[in-house]
């Protein structure tokens, strides 16, 4: 298990200061077993993404958005690449007012940028400006708009395996017969689960992985093309097409919002 991105004391501990923040960056795939702690938490990832599980939901969720996990609630993660990542910690008496239920949030720059600014405090005691820019940092996640962006994930085992696989390379073009061939289950049986356990077909889930990942790539400033392209698309109507479908704007589009 990789070293915890606060000590497990601190994460528990329901005195200590009002949040803690940390910004935690390696070389290395990041896998966290399940776990739980008194304190709430807000977890992202700078760049990639993230696949999460809270309580009894799974998400695959872009460095656009992070995932509020409240106190007490049982919760894992798996990064897909190098692992980027932040979480801030919130005493568990400052959470009542925040999300009773795990949820896929909207990170705006103004809390991604404070966050950063928390992580580099010390001690256990907030001082002035300290405690306002706590304050804006709940009045944040309070206020973040609730997104439907983070991609359910299956329960099966053997699905659960395909889902991750397509996570770490959306681009991997193999045929849904291939897919339960590698996973050693019966395409009809693939088929059937994938919409039992996500709410997606096979192919819609696809879709949506990759959109999560454009949605990164067109964020860091990639054009278009390319990201078509890398994501295993044979022109670039067909990415615009399905990005449109889904968001109801086209890339372009997206592009200018995040300027």
């Amino acid at each position: 298990m990789p070293d915890p991105m606060v000590l497990p004391s601190q994460a528990a501990d329901p005195r200590g200061p009002l949040l803690r923040a940390v910004v935690r960056r390696s070389g290395a795939v990041r896998v966290t077993r399940r776990h739980r702690h008194a304190r709430g938490q807000l977890l992202g990832a700078e760049q990639g993404l993230l696949s999460v599980d809270a309580g009894s939901r799974r998400w695959v969720v872009p460095a656009t958005h992070a995932v509020w996990i409240p106190p007490d609630v049982p919760h894992g993660l798996r990064s897909h690449g190098p692992f980027s990542g932040w979480s801030v910690y919130v005493a568990a008496f400052a959470c009542l007012d925040l999300p009773g239920e795990s949820c896929v949030l909207a990170v705006p720059g103004l809390l991604r940028e404070a966050v950063v600014r928390a992580a580099s405090w010390t001690g256990d005691v907030l001082d002035g400006p300290q405690a306002r820019l706590a304050g804006v940092i709940l009045d944040e996640i309070r206020s973040s708009q609730h997104a439907a962006l983070g991609l359910p994930m299956p329960q099966d085992a053997r699905l659960l395996r395909v889902a991750q696989a397509l996570s770490d390379r959306p681009d991997d073009g193999r045929l849904l017969v291939e897919w339960a061939e590698w996973a050693g289950i019966a395409p009809r049986t693939l088929t059937r689960r994938f919409v039992t356990d996500t709410g997606f077909t096979f192919t819609e889930w696809r879709q949506r992985v990759r959109l999560l990942k454009a949605l990164e790539l067109l964020a860091a400033g990639r054009p278009v093309k390319a990201v078509a392209l890398d994501l295993g698309y044979g022109n670039v109507s067909a990415f615009i097409a399905m990005f449109r479908q889904i968001l109801g704007f086209t890339p372009g589009q997206y592009e200018a919002l995040m300027r």
